[in-house]
């Protein structure tokens, strides 16, 4: 595929998501999907967390074995 093509069916997405989010919280609490993005963005941060602490741990033990 075209790389200018790609980029912009890229965008088009990313922007169709945000704005199709965005506007959802108007249409009740079923389909409030900017709660839910919320949700998992605040999950992800926690397991992208601690993913780096154990990255961290890891490398300080091979570090102490050396």
């Amino acid at each position: 595929m075209n790389k200018i093509a790609e980029i912009l069916i890229g965008l088009i997405l990313v922007i169709a998501v945000i704005v199709f989010t965005w506007y959802s919280a108007e249409w009740g609490t079923f389909w409030n999907f900017r709660h839910a993005t919320w949700e998992v963005f605040k999950g992800g941060v926690i397991w992208f967390v601690l993913g780096i602490g154990i990255l961290f741990l890891m490398l300080g033990i091979s570090d102490l074995r050396n």
